[in-house]
């Protein structure tokens, strides 16, 4: 990352612009970094300014305890306070969950899309998996099991154990244990794992919901709650999609709706 701030809390947050016009910043999820969403960004920088940012606790980013989910938000602010004082917002999976937060707390944007936010309202499994799941990655980060970690949260994105065992030999494996703790971030900012409704009533901006045709029933009818539960919600399924979007996909929709 090129650029850096510091964050209300005095924690250094790199981030990267590109681009002209309104600034669009992009919020990655769990075991990503700002880098992982340069490819968008490049997709939309003919229309916008884009910024992508590691996310505290990960990359070129730095990190203070005790964690909170506010402080995520406060680095937020922080960027949008950088780019001119607004700014549109995208978030990935989880990375959604904190622009919904981040919308709640009333940061001054004047747009946002959130793409498959994996809350578990019509999961299968539920919030039971999720309560497991919060309890299980507690012990394993406490005992400074990464690699467990990273295990259990691949499991819960429904990867199979034959995958997961060849992934822990793989050359990516080391990159992922390194930013294992910030798993318990996302797990924060997802909270109880289910569409937070009245947290959602109040936003008042425009908000998108985008779920992949070729992700699971579940995932595509969270994000209709999502925009159920927003007063300007709207929601999107993109045809053929999965929980990883391909950029030249959701970019032409993103312009759209945020051009609006």
């Amino acid at each position: 990352m090129d650029d850096n701030l510091l964050s209300r809390d005095g924690t250094r947050i790199a981030y990267e612009r590109a681009g002209r016009g309104h600034s669009v910043i992009l919020v990655s999820g769990a075991l990503s970094t700002g880098g992982t969403l340069a490819p968008l960004a490049a997709a939309l920088a003919e229309r916008f300014e884009t910024v992508v940012y590691d996310r505290r606790g990960r990359g070129d980013s730095g990190d203070t305890a005790p964690y909170d989910v506010l402080r995520e938000v406060e680095d937020l602010a922080a960027l949008v306070e950088t780019v001119g004082g607004e700014a549109s917002l995208f978030g990935v999976s989880s990375g959604g969950a904190l622009v919904l937060r981040a919308l709640a707390e009333g940061l001054p944007v004047r747009r946002a899309v959130v793409y498959e936010v994996p809350y578990a309202d019509f999961s299968p499994a539920g919030a039971e998996e999720r309560a497991a799941y919060t309890r299980d990655l507690t012990e394993a980060l406490e005992q400074g099991r990464r690699g467990d970690a990273v295990e259990l949260f691949l499991r819960l994105t429904g990867m199979a154990d034959d995958m997961i065992r060849g992934a822990r030999q793989a050359p990516m494996w080391a990159a992922l244990e390194s930013v294992a703790p910030s798993l318990a971030h996302d797990d924060a900012v997802m909270g109880g794992g289910l569409v937070p409704r009245e947290l959602l009533a109040p936003v008042g901006v425009p908000v998108l919901a985008l779920a992949g045709g070729a992700s699971p029933d579940w995932m595509q009818r969270a994000a209709h709650a999502v925009a159920e539960a927003l007063p300007q919600g709207s929601s999107r399924i993109l045809g053929g999609q999965t929980h990883v979007v391909d950029p030249d996909a959701v970019a032409p929709v993103l312009t759209e709706f945020l051009a609006a």
